[in-house]
C-alpha cells in the first residue's frame, strides 16, 4: 500500500481527493496497490466534509511519517510551497504538484534534487490542466528535434476572446462575465496580462531545449488592450485573435513570448474556443502534433495530479530522467524575433495615410471596415520587432494624421 499526503484542500487538492476516491479501484490496479490519503494539511476547517478525520496543520508530521510515499503540493504559490516540496525530496519523498509559479521559478533544482534522493519531481498539471504534454515532451517525443511550441495556455483570456467575437461585447463587459462564472479571478492581472500563460511557455521551452528558460525574461503582453473593433477587423479578415504563448528555434538561437495574435482561419489553433487549450508541438521528425482539451477546472487538473501520483508510487526509489538543465538559455532579444503585424490606424484621409505609411513601411495589405470613413488598417510583411517598432515611431513622427491605435501580430 502507498500512502499520501495532499498539501492544500482548495479546488484543485479537493479534486484530487474525489479522484483518488472515486477512481480507487482502477487506479489500486493500475499500480498493483492501493493508494490511500493519510494526511490533508490545511490550515482552514472544513465541517461535513468527510474529510475531518484527514485534516492536519502541522508539516512536520507529514515529513517524519516514513510511511508517506508521495506528497502532493495543490497550494500554490512561492512560499511556503518550495520550502515544503525541499524538505520532502530531501527525505527521498516523490511529489507531484500543479504549481505552475514553483515549477517555473524552481523546476531544475528541484528535478536535481530529486535525482539525488532516488525520488521525482513531477508537475504534469502544471501545464494545460488536464492535457498530457510534460509526459509526451519528456518522453514520446524524445527521438525529435523540437522546433517550435506555440499555444493556447490560458482558459480565461480564450473565453473572453471567444465571447467578444462571437458576441460582438466589448472587454470588460466580457470580463465580468467570465468572473460571475468563476473563470477568472476578482483580480484577474494574471490572466489577462499574460503572466500565467507566460510561466507556463516557460516550463514548456525549458523542456523542449534542455535549459532553464526563465520566465522573467520572456516578453509578455497581455489582452486587455483587445477592443471590439480589433474584434470587427478579425472578422473581416477571417481571422481569430487568441492569446499564445510561443517559443521557437531559429538558426540555433531560441526566442520565446506571449501575446495576443492573429491567426488565420486555417490555422490548427484557431478552431479551440471557449475555456478549452491546445498546445501545437512542431518536431524535425513527427512534424506537427497538437494537444487539445480542458486548461483547467477542478477535476481535469486532479486527473493530472494524481496520474503523476501514480507514475511516482511506480517508480518507487527510481528517478524518471527529465531534462532540464540548471543551467540559464539566453533567449534571442524581442528586437531580433521575425513577425507579421497587424496595425489598426484612424485618419481623416485615407488615401494619405496609404501614401505615407508605404513610404515607410513598404508594400502593405490594407483592409477597411465597411462604413467606416476614418480608420483603416494594414498587415505588414516578415519584418523584425525592433526595426518594426523603429519605422512605427518615424510614421508617428512624419505624419500629422495618423492614429496609431492597435498594433497586433499575426502568427502563420
Amino acid at each position: 500500500m502507498a500512502k499520501v499526503a495532499v498539501l492544500g484542500y482548495g479546488t484543485v487538492g479537493s479534486g484530487v481527493v474525489e479522484v483518488l476516491t472515486i477512481n480507487k479501484e482502477s487506479i489500486s490496479n493500475k499500480v498493483e496497490q492501493d493508494i490511500d490519503i493519510k494526511y490533508i494539511l490545511d490550515l482552514k476547517e472544513f465541517p461535513g466534509s468527510g474529510i475531518e478525520h484527514l485534516l492536519i496543520k502541522d508539516y512536520n508530521m507529514i515529513i517524519e511519517d516514513e510511511e508517506i510515499d508521495v506528497i502532493i503540493e495543490v497550494m500554490g504559490g512561492i512560499e511556503p510551497a518550495f520550502t515544503f516540496v525541499k524538505q520532502a525530496l530531501s527525505k527521498g519523498k516523490s511529489v507531484a504538484t500543479s504549481n505552475k509559479e514553483l515549477v517555473a521559478k524552481h523546476g531544475p533544482e528541484l528535478l536535481e534534487m530529486a535525482k539525488e534522493n532516488n525520488a521525482n519531481f513531477l508537475f504534469e498539471a502544471s501545464v494545460g490542466g488536464g492535457i498530457p504534454i510534460i509526459r509526451p515532451l519528456n518522453n514520446s517525443l524524445t527521438a525529435d528535434e523540437i522546433d517550435e511550441i506555440v499555444g493556447i495556455l490560458n482558459g480565461t483570456t480564450n473565453f473572453i476572446l471567444t465571447k467578444m467575437k462571437e458576441e460582438g461585447l466589448a472587454f470588460d463587459i466580457v470580463l465580468k462575465e467570465a468572473q460571475d462564472l468563476g473563470y477568472a479571478e476578482r483580480n484577474p492581472e494574471a490572466d489577462i496580462e499574460g503572466y500565467d500563460a507566460c510561466r507556463k511557455i516557460a516550463i514548456l521551452s525549458s523542456l523542449a531545449f534542455g535549459k532553464h528558460v526563465a520566465f522573467e525574461d520572456i516578453y509578455t503582453e497581455g489582452i486587455s488592450k483587445i477592443t471590439k473593433k480589433d474584434m470587427e477587423y478579425a472578422g473581416v479578415l477571417n481571422m481569430d485573435i487568441k492569446l499564445l504563448g510561443k517559443c521557437k528555434k531559429i538558426d540555433g538561437q531560441i526566442y520565446a513570448m506571449v501575446a495576443p495574435m492573429l491567426l488565420e482561419s486555417n490555422h490548427p489553433l484557431s478552431s479551440v474556443h471557449g475555456v478549452f487549450n491546445a498546445i501545437l508541438i512542431k518536431g524535425n521528425v513527427i512534424g506537427d502534433v497538437m494537444f487539445y482539451g480542458a486548461g483547467a477546472g477542478k477535476l481535469p487538473t486532479a486527473s493530472a495530479v494524481v496520474a503523476d501520483v501514480i507514475d511516482a508510487v511506480k517508480h518507487k526509489g527510481k528517478n524518471i530522467i527529465t531534462k532540464w538543465s540548471t543551467k540559464q538559455k539566453t533567449l534571442m532579444p524581442i528586437e531580433s524575433i521575425p513577425s507579421y503585424f497587424f496595425v489598426r490606424v484612424g485618419t481623416d484621409n485615407v488615401e494619405t495615410t496609404k501614401i505615407e505609411a508605404e513610404s515607410i513601411l513598404g508594400a502593405l495589405k490594407w483592409v477597411q471596415l465597411e462604413g467606416e470613413n476614418q480608420e483603416i488598417g494594414f498587415m505588414t510583411v516578415e519584418i523584425e520587432e525592433g526595426i518594426m517598432t523603429e519605422k512605427i515611431e518615424e510614421l508617428k513622427a512624419q505624419s500629422s494624421i495618423i492614429d496609431i491605435r492597435n498594433i497586433i501580430r499575426i502568427e502563420r
